[in-house]
């Protein structure tokens, strides 16, 4: 199978002037051919960069006529590859930006040379008209060949607002104004790479992020929140610094105080389905890890990325656990697990993390709903409180329901099965929403809920697709739930 590609294209236009901004460009660059005096906007535009004193390239990411251009009509088109070291050195921009400003006060000055016999404001704007044509002429071909942002790399504009930050902090105007990505806390990133895979200059903010820094200072972000609205555990934001204090304070880092760095290694890999594999990690360093049911740990998948697995099953002494994998075509992370990890290998993972399923095995009522690849925080759950009771004393019920679309889908099912016939206080329910089975039930898992009945104290874990977790949510509030007694997990992706 063909690797993904690293970098993802995903929505960028998160507002109405980023999703229209592109027809300025077009009125502009190529309106001015035929009247000139469209581009005198440009410099008007231009004055909008004081902002930069302030936010550095805010502009660039939110309000900038070309990145709309590039972010809105060429991603789509666009290659989406990683853009040549050449064209983000700083010789390069540095260059550039000369011969950029070299040549256009050539042209300005070849205007003023001849003012008595031209007219000024067409001249004036024909040339920043011709300027917005050659940008978006060289900018489009690199947008679709290479990435839309490309040509921002070296932007002379850019190079201006980057310029004009630096003095801005330089003078403290900026410290009080300036928005920058912001992790709630350092400890509650999961290194996953995803903010760095859809950053639209291919920036890395997760590589930053430190116990005493939760912000991004590359001065080349542009600020435009494709990070933050695209982050797996939704810990990312735009603030100032006095507002990234407050989220470091008030961080909520239960079900993460007892992670730690593990070296381990593959003992089994085994595959339950032809998309599906299990790897069985043995720990060595330390050699063991106290962990919850329901929460999962990091897997270093490269050099610089990690993916989070619940752990599926885990020995009694807990120095052993595993993990299960379901290989997604477009997913760059399950794709490197399934091609390149190997019994034998060694591998680094950080854990155990997690609270949303956490499971508490006080509970005397536990209701378990998952569909899909969903299933496998319920694995670990249901066997270990039903089969190490000496280890946590649980003595509930525990009712899971496992709603997949055909037979082949259904991963350990003997297991359930075979737990469901050694213990009373253990019920299993799976249904199959797009065949016929003698084994299993036709429909999904919102008909055998809204069927049973379940105690107003019942205490419910959700694992699955959102649009199947909402139902849910909606059944149980309605058969008399709290909301606190429900949680729930996003396995969609």
């Amino acid at each position: 199978m063909k690797r993904p590609n690293y970098f993802i294209k995903t929505e960028r236009a998160f507002s109405g002037v980023r999703k229209s901004a592109w027809i300025v460009t077009l009125a502009v660059a190529i309106g001015g051919q035929f009247y000139p005096r469209l581009g005198l906007l440009v410099p008007f535009m231009a004055a909008l960069i004081g902002m930069s004193f302030l936010k550095g390239r805010h502009w660039c990411g939110n309000y900038c006529p070309h990145g709309s251009f590039f972010d809105f009509l060429l991603l789509p088109i666009s290659r989406n590859k990683k853009i040549p070291t050449l064209l983000i050195s700083k010789i390069t921009v540095v260059l550039f930006f000369l011969f950029f400003m070299f040549n256009l006060s050539r042209r300005f000055w070849t205007v003023f040379q001849n003012i008595a016999n031209i007219s000024l404001l067409d001249s004036v704007g024909m040339i920043f008209s011709t300027t917005y044509l050659m940008v978006l002429i060289v900018g489009g071909l690199l947008a679709v060949l290479i990435t839309p942002r490309t040509w921002c790399q070296f932007c002379p504009m850019g190079t201006i607002q980057t310029l004009s930050y630096k003095l801005g902090k330089a003078i403290g105007l900026a410290q009080s104004q300036d928005e920058k990505v912001t992790v709630e806390h350092a400890d509650l990133c999961h290194s996953c790479g995803k903010c760095a895979r859809v950053c639209p200059m291919q920036l890395t903010p997760y590589k930053e992020f430190e116990e005493n820094n939760n912000q991004f200072n590359d001065e080349r972000c542009i600020k435009c929140s494709t990070c933050v609205e695209n982050c797996p555990a939704g810990i990312l934001s735009l603030s100032t610094a006095k507002q990234a204090d407050e989220l470091k304070e008030k961080a909520d880092l239960d079900g993460f105080q007892e992670s730690a760095y593990y070296k381990g290694e593959i003992k089994e890999v085994r595959e339950l389905k032809q998309d599906i594999k299990e790897y069985t990690i043995k720990l060595l360093a330390p050699a063991k890890m106290n962990l919850t049911p329901g929460q999962f740990i990091l897997i270093k998948i490269d050099d610089d990325l990690s993916r989070a697995y619940t752990i599926s099953s885990a020995n009694k002494e807990g120095t052993q656990i595993s993990i299960t994998v379901k290989r997604l075509e477009d997913g760059y992370g399950t794709n490197l697990l399934f091609d390149k990890f190997k019994e034998g290998d060694r591998v680094e993972i950080k854990g155990p993390m997690g609270k949303e399923l956490r499971i508490d095995h006080k509970k005397k009522k536990l209701l378990f709903v998952a569909n899909g690849i969903g299933i496998t925080p319920f694995v670990a759950a249901a066997q270990n409180l039903l089969e190490y009771r000496d280890t946590y004393n649980f003595d509930g019920d525990i009712t899971l329901l496992y709603g997949v679309r055909y037979e082949d889908d259904l991963i350990y099912d003997d297991l359930f099965t075979r737990l469901a016939r050694k213990h009373p206080n253990f019920h299993y329910y799976k249904t199959l929403s797009r065949q016929d089975s003698i084994n299993a039930r036709k429909g999904y898992v919102t008909n055998i809920l809204n069927e049973i009945e379940i105690d107003a104290d019942t205490t419910v874990y959700i694992c699955g697709t959102k649009a199947m977790a909402q139902d849910i949510q909606k059944i149980l509030l309605e058969k008399g739930i709290p909301q606190e007694s429900i949680s729930y997990e996003d396995f969609a992706a």
